[in-house]
């Protein structure tokens, strides 16, 4: 019925092609309460991702996780969406993904004119457009909709965003299908922030250790992936990318965005001041956070939704430099936030890492499902936007470790360790995760086995009380085994979805 090239302007009543990012503000104006930094602010009436909402085109075999819409039923859709926009009045925004050639996309929004809020943040997330004749990846958004539904057809490159005016839906729109895009061509698309820690080692060598961190939303990748780590001097952390990386087969990760969207509940100064910085900034755009008739910002007031957000711009990032690429994942950190016997940080072996890959555990966010927040969750590569198979990527995961045996992989928790009844355990800090970060960088850390899960555990962690940290301290030898017992339960249940000699391999080794 229809495919990429001729989705154009002459479908829409009118077109206010590519405005400027001032001139795309001034067209949000209704929509914005003036902040105090000078910066816009705005509320949306939907405050999460519909993921219950989003559906993919059986153009492709879908996968365990995703839900399914078959071809026919989304062109009906289509045909009605497209019968509606030959009178309507929309911006087209036209931007880049990613700063090079290499697993680089044109991409081209649409999107009703009086949502022009979200077409402001969008274009702030991406890059400028160096062929805006020629779009790779389309995506139509019309939020007045009447039935909220997205659904994306990954081999003709389009996805339709129905009946939903929440800003993310649009930004992880193009995310999915550039995912599996780069899927095809022989890559593989991580839900993953990047950064550099460039240290002394052990041997007090200046070395430049490459990072990439798996995390769900709402875990702390993007606080992990911008912390300075304090270094100073010669040591520095430097930001390479915040939401979704692509890994060529040798390791070499190309960056994807030219802005972070980042979480803002409970950002200050002390605790965050790289990320408190850039999102205080004029050029901030501020969603479902609460500003008074002053335009005072309250951080703190979850009143509007837990999941208030801010896209910022990476340039006033001031730990960023002049790429988005990392010559090489040395360290792949599989963050995870769960509160009892998970240790502040385990280093596994390539079938444990494709254990942890497959098992994607952390605990539901407000950023997913705002009813389920603080429940156990589990996310093949705590992505939640895998189009195809789940096994496909782990696969081809296991492939690229295989190749690069230097690459390490560790489970980070960002939890707390040894909570029951009514007490929430010892809290894993910010401190506490960018601290074994950098010890991890500098190859500091003595590990030893844990003989029952088999992972490596730190032994010291210099600038920690490690032991503080120890889940088996927190229970009696009966509660551990009952926690234990359960958690190996529901990973064998988990793994038992997907049908591969490799996962029953690992299955059986739980």
């Amino acid at each position: 019925m229809f495919n990429i090239k001729n989705i154009n302007d002459e479908l829409f009543g009118k077109v206010v092609a590519n405005p400027t990012r001032s001139e795309l503000r001034n067209l949000a104006n209704n929509m914005e309460k003036t902040t105090e930094f000078k910066s816009a602010s705005y509320i949306s009436k939907v405050r999460n991702r519909s993921a219950k909402n989003t559906y993919i085109v059986d153009e492709i075999e879908v996968g365990v996780d995703q839900k399914e819409i078959s071809k026919s039923k989304a062109d009906e859709i289509a045909a009605k969406v497209f019968e509606y926009i030959k009178d309507k009045e929309v911006i087209r925004v036209d931007r880049k993904m990613g700063m090079n050639d290499k697993f680089s996309f044109n991409c081209r929004l649409y999107i009703s004119k009086e949502y022009a809020r979200i077409a402001h943040m969008w274009n702030n997330t991406l890059f400028n457009p160096t062929n805006t004749e020629n779009p790779d990846l389309v995506s139509i958004y019309i939020p007045e909709w009447p039935e909220r539904m997205m659904f994306a057809y990954p081999e003709t490159g389009v996805t339709f965003i129905l009946g939903s005016d929440y800003f993310g839906e649009s930004k992880k729109s193009f995310l999915r299908m550039a995912m599996y895009k780069v899927k095809k061509a022989g890559g593989l698309g991580f839900h993953a922030g990047s950064k550099v820690l460039r240290v002394y080692n052990k041997d007090n060598e200046l070395k430049d250790v490459g990072f990439i961190m798996f995390g769900l939303s709402g875990t702390g990748k993007t606080t992990l992936t911008i912390h300075d780590h304090e270094l100073t001097g010669e040591e520095k952390a430097v930001v390479r990318q915040d939401d979704v990386v692509f890994m060529d087969k040798n390791g070499y990760c190309v960056g994807t965005e030219n802005g972070f969207y980042i979480k803002t509940e409970g950002l200050n100064p002390k605790n965050q001041s790289v990320l408190y910085k850039a999102a205080t900034s004029e050029n901030a755009a501020l969603e479902n956070i609460t500003v008074d008739e002053n335009g005072n910002v309250d951080f703190y007031d979850t009143t509007l939704t837990s999941n208030g957000r801010g896209v910022i711009l990476r340039e006033e990032i001031e730990t960023t430099d002049d790429t988005v690429d990392l010559e090489k994942a040395n360290k792949i950190i599989f963050i995870t936030r769960r509160n009892d016997i998970v240790p502040p940080v385990v280093k596994l072996n390539p079938k444990q890492a494709l254990e942890a890959f497959m098992l994607g555990e952390s605990i539901e966010t407000s950023a997913g499902d705002p009813t389920k927040a603080g429940q156990s969750k589990r996310c093949v590569g705590t992505n939640p936007f895998i189009m195809g198979p789940e096994i496909e990527e782990g696969n081809k995961l296991r492939e690229i470790l295989q190749k690069n045996p230097d690459m390490e992989c560790f489970i980070l928790n960002t939890g707390s360790v040894g909570a029951k009844d009514n007490t929430s355990g010892e809290k894993l800090t910010i401190k506490v995760s960018t601290t074994i970060m950098k010890e991890i960088a500098k190859d500091n850390i003595e590990w030893i086995e844990d003989k029952e899960w088999g992972y490596m555990i730190p032994k010291n962690v210099d600038g920690l009380e490690i032991d503080k940290y120890n889940p088996r301290n927190y229970y009696t030898k009966d509660e551990y085994n009952k926690i234990a017992t359960k958690l190996k339960l529901e990973r064998k249940v988990w793994l038992a979805k997907y049908e591969d000699s490799v996962v029953d391999e690992i299955a059986a080794t739980i």
